[in-house]
């Protein structure tokens, strides 16, 4: 049920939506004060979440940066969190915009950071087909020469709270000692890292790629709306959502 209705509620995350809600309301109301207040409403959350110096002050503060490791320590596993690929029209997977989490995973562990990768990631969609993004990732995993004794495979993971909870119960099984990395985009971490521990699993912080980047603003740059920047506040704000259920749960 939980995961039914992070999925719907998703919908009320995306400003876009929130804006062509007012815009509608000033198009239809029958009440000029109404439909005033509705149009300020729209154009001034238009130009809030438009704004590329306010989207990147707020990821800047809320991304986790890589943590330090032990020079020289190999780690029993590094757990990469799933989202970085997804099955085509014909059912075969594909790499998305965040396969730089499987990089940064296969990375450490070619650096010999970790002497097992672990890849934690089912299928998230409503209606899922069989498509497993884990044992998609384990089969490129050999490409690279990767031994199966090296890759472990949980694949039925469709959420946070479930990668978690499927990753401690394979680690024990296969009784690899903590601390473990774990992998996953830098503006998923804080939310991933919470749930991990609160799962009892020790794991150290080691993010792949932020969506704003190490951007520099000169002041018309701050000031000039970005279209752009409305794809990636709904990130942000299902992370701070996300974040408050786990603290409730």
């Amino acid at each position: 049920m939980y995961f039914i209705l992070s999925k719907v509620l998703l919908f009320i995350l995306f400003p876009l939506n929130w804006i062509m809600v007012f815009l509608l309301v000033a198009l239809f109301s029958k009440r000029p004060n109404r439909k005033k207040r509705c149009f300020i409403t729209a154009i001034t959350l238009l130009i809030i979440f438009s704004n590329p110096l306010l989207l990147y002050l707020f990821a800047k503060n809320w991304d986790v940066y890589p943590e330090t490791l032990v020079k020289g320590k190999e780690y029993s596993a590094v757990i990469v969190l799933g989202g970085f690929a997804g099955e085509d029209k014909n059912g075969n997977g594909v790499f998305n915009g965040y396969s730089d989490r499987f990089l940064q995973g296969l990375q450490l562990k070619e650096q010999n950071k970790a002497s097992h990768i672990l890849i934690s990631s089912g299928n998230g969609n409503l209606q899922a087909s069989s498509f497993r993004e884990a044992a998609w990732a384990k089969s490129v995993l050999k490409e690279f020469n990767l031994p199966d004794s090296a890759i472990l495979n949980e694949q039925e993971s469709r959420n946070t709270f479930e990668n978690a909870a499927f990753s401690r119960k394979l680690l024990l099984q296969k009784h690899l000692p903590p601390p473990y990395l774990l992998v996953t985009s830098a503006w998923h971490m804080r939310r991933a890292q919470y749930i991990f521990k609160k799962e009892g699993l020790q794991v150290i912080a080691q993010p792949s790629g932020t969506i704003t980047g190490n951007q520099k603003f000169g002041f018309l740059g701050s000031l000039v709306p970005d279209a752009g920047v409305l794809s990636g506040w709904p990130v942000y704000l299902k992370e701070l959502v996300g974040v408050i259920v786990a603290h409730l749960k």
